[in-house]
């Protein structure tokens, strides 16, 4: 999304930019499959066999000789010898001589002597037909009907899955079915999370003039952990400073140190900014051409960790997450693709945007219509970055170009969906 830049702010590329400039993998382990769900794969995984491994049936029937069932009809059924019965799982590979079949359940080896399977359903007796004769009432299709022929899905030496994707319940079942026991994924990243703010409670607490329940942290924490990464902490401090360098110097000096710091308010323009108090010289403290999440503070400190201060309204945080912080957790991983990709959907209702400022508004998509489906915002609030109840009904973003001074009906709208 290409937007000129408005005198004094940075825009939301530039602001990517220097992140992910700053993001280096973190390093890998071996995981068996049954430990690499929602991993990052960071090595290609190549099948150790073929998929299907075996001739094999695709249907419960008979395994003949296609010469001998040729012709086949209601009228004149052709009448075999069955020697033979195999279930899945079976090694037996019995000789079929003309005139003879093997009931065949589906999945069991295909005798070498077969090349054609006649369904249960082709047959006059169906699956009571057993060791005996079969009446054949229909031809097959051709030589190699219901076979599934070995390797005809992947042969062994293929790469099943391409590094950088993440390992969800599909990719491991193939990673399992071509034999892969083990998968060279990414580590996790290790994340902090610091609420700040006197003003904040725990949910629940009694509290009093001029207190607010603290729901940054969760929401927060719940973001990393969709992001692929883990939560070793999550703190809250006030605005005097000592325990923002408590949690610093824990970072530091720590066995467990974190990857990511990520911090929620405090990074403004006020009297009582405890990032930008405490950590001014690390960080660099910008403002982005972006609504909500214009205050922006970023760095790396000595030790390595990345920081990242958010602005401390939740709708702003959450925004902030999704443009900045999750891209630098899944480059850590080694994620081929970082940046959620975009739907454009058509608006169906209209609202303002803010002047020179790209506007990511939390947006509910209607799915009624399943070859139309539109966004409006989630709330009546727009985008107003104090709107932490509006983030429930909230299932994407709506992005808007900082030139685009309004949306009307009707109007194409790129959108990015939440939830993954």
């Amino acid at each position: 999304m290409s937007e000129t830049n408005t005198p004094g702010l940075r825009t939301v590329e530039q602001q990517l930019d220097e992140v992910l400039a700053a993001v280096t993998p973190l390093p890998t382990r071996v995981a068996r499959l049954h430990d690499a769900g929602g991993a990052t794969l960071r090595e290609p995984a190549v099948a150790r066999g073929g998929i299907p491994a075996f001739d094999n049936s695709a249907m419960d029937g008979f395994a003949v000789r296609f010469d001998d069932v040729a012709g086949a009809g209601a009228e004149r059924p052709v009448v075999l010898e069955v020697v033979a019965d195999l279930p899945a799982g079976t090694a037996d590979d019995p000789a079929l001589r003309p005139g003879q079949a093997a009931r065949i359940m589906t999945g069991a080896p295909v005798p070498a002597d077969a090349d054609a399977i006649v369904p249960f359903e082709d047959t006059r007796g169906g699956l009571a037909d057993s060791l005996g004769v079969v009446h054949v009432e229909r031809t097959p299709s051709g030589r190699g009907a219901f076979i599934r022929r070995a390797h005809d899905d992947i042969r062994p030496g293929d790469t099943v899955l391409e590094a950088g994707v993440v390992l969800g319940p599909l990719q491991l079942a193939a990673a399992a079915a071509a034999d892969i026991p083990e998968l060279t994924v990414s580590e996790r990243p290790r994340v902090v999370i610091v609420s700040t703010g006197s003003e904040l409670v725990e949910t629940g607490r009694p509290r009093e003039r001029g207190q607010i329940p603290e729901s940054n942290g969760l929401l927060l924490a719940g973001l990393v952990e969709a992001g692929g990464a883990t939560v070793i902490g999550r703190e809250r401090v006030d605005d005097d400073g000592a325990s923002l360098r408590r949690v610093i110097e824990e970072l530091a000096t720590g066995p467990g140190r974190a990857d990511v710091l990520i911090t929620s308010g405090g990074v403004s323009a006020g009297a009582y900014e405890v990032v930008k108090s405490e950590l001014a010289d690390a960080l660099r403290f910008s403002r982005v051409a972006m609504q909500p999440g214009k205050p922006q503070a970023f760095g790396v400190l000595p030790s390595g960790t990345i920081v990242f201060g958010l602005p401390g309204n939740p709708v702003s945080a959450a925004v902030s997450f999704e443009v900045f912080v999750r891209p630098a957790l899944l480059a850590l991983q080694g994620r081929t693709l970082v940046r959620r990709p975009a739907l454009r959907l058509p608006a169906s209702a209209a609202w303002r945007t803010p002047p020179g400022r790209r506007q990511y508004l939390p947006a509910a998509i209607d799915r009624s219509d399943p070859a139309r489906w539109t966004v409006r915002p989630a709330t009546h609030g727009g985008s107003g970055s104090h709107l932490a109840g509006g983030l429930a009904l909230a299932e994407a973003y709506a992005v808007v170009p900082a030139e685009v001074a309004s949306v009307a009906a009707g109007d194409l709208v790129d959108v990015l969906l939440l939830g993954g």
